[in-house]
């Protein structure tokens, strides 16, 4: 059976990072995995929509509407934007930080309100996580990313083990603590 995760955010925020750990812990443990990221304007903080599918074997890389197993957003309005993929019983994770699109900046639009009120109304299983706090917890505000990824992995079958051997082998050596770290507390959040 093929699991379909999408992780969503916006430039910058390491959502690429996040997906090449995904796709190294699955390619790990065995699956056949097909990732696709698809850029946005992400150097100007636009959209960053990274789809990783996995199985015993995959054919197509791309989530359709209605059919991810989970959705990793790293930021509200981004899983706003994806909540039409989330498949009946799937799980999100959003990350409740709030990244102004270029509309709002400029005055042209509002930020939308209660984001995550809408989302619980629309989705069975909504968890949502303040990664900016834990990752400043784990010592950069930089490591939200592997903190989100270790709320994900909760919801996966790969041993513990196994995924702080993917960060041990993908992060620069300087960054391993502080990744393991960030992962922890994701990973413990709800323990």
């Amino acid at each position: 059976m093929t699991k379909n995760i999408m992780i969503v955010g916006v430039g910058g925020q390491g959502t690429l990072l996040a997906s090449r750990i995904l796709g190294k812990a699955l390619i790990g443990a065995g699956f056949d995995v097909k990732v696709s990221e698809v850029h946005g304007m992400s150097q100007r903080g636009g959209s960053v929509v990274t789809y990783v599918k996995y199985g015993e074997k995959v054919q197509s890389p791309i989530v359709d509407k209605g059919c991810a197993d989970i959705i990793l957003a790293f930021e509200e309005l981004e899983a706003y934007r994806a909540v039409s993929y989330i498949k009946k019983g799937g799980r999100m994770i959003v990350n409740t930080q709030q990244i102004n699109p270029m509309p709002v900046i400029t005055g042209a639009a509002k930020y939308p309100e209660n984001i995550c009120d809408k989302l619980n109304d629309l989705c069975d299983n909504v968890t949502t996580v303040n990664a900016a706090e834990l990752a400043e917890e784990a010592g950069s505000l930089k490591a939200v990313n592997v903190v989100l990824i270790g709320v994900m992995a909760t919801s996966t079958d790969i041993p513990y083990e196994h995924w702080i051997n993917t960060i041990k082998n993908t992060v620069p050596p300087k960054f391993v603590e502080l990744n393991i770290k960030a992962f922890d507390l994701g990973y413990n959040l709800n323990k």
